[in-house]
């Protein structure tokens, strides 16, 4: 992978000892009204990017004027998500445009197979807690 950058697994949960390790890295979000970073869980079985509620809000967006709707499945299938795309920078690579579900249940912010695992290529090291993140490679 060119341009890879490595990031450590999280400690989400201390109680479980090394199975409480998870796959969190930084993202950045930029918006015509601010830019803010925020941790983002990485989910090979999420279908697409989710974002949190209070993380839209911040970045200015209003519920009301989101007019796309999105249906969401497995353990969020029964709320509503409306559809944002957001141009964001992962690492030091370039800002790319992701696009999320945003919902107002209480979830961590999920970077999921539509887009991110379409934008970038991640290599998971579990047993010594660190991956390996590369923006795809552009034609």
């Amino acid at each position: 992978m060119t341009n890879t950058e490595q990031f450590p697994f999280i400690s989400a949960n201390t109680t479980l000892g090394e199975a409480g390790f998870r796959p969190y890295m930084p993202i950045q979000f930029i918006n015509q009204q601010s830019t803010i970073t925020n941790s983002a869980l990485l989910d090979t079985g999420a279908t697409v990017n989710v974002l949190p509620y209070p993380v839209g809000v911040e970045l200015g967006y209003v519920w009301e004027r989101q007019t796309a709707a999105i249906n969401l499945t497995g353990n969020l299938a029964q709320y509503e998500a409306r559809v944002l795309v957001i141009q964001a920078v992962i690492g030091q690579s370039e800002p790319v445009q992701l696009v999320f579900a945003w919902t107002a249940v209480q979830v961590p912010l999920i970077l999921g197979q539509v887009n991110f695992f379409i934008e970038f290529d991640v290599c998971f090291y579990r047993s010594q807690l660190y991956f390996a993140v590369s923006p795809k490679k552009r034609a």
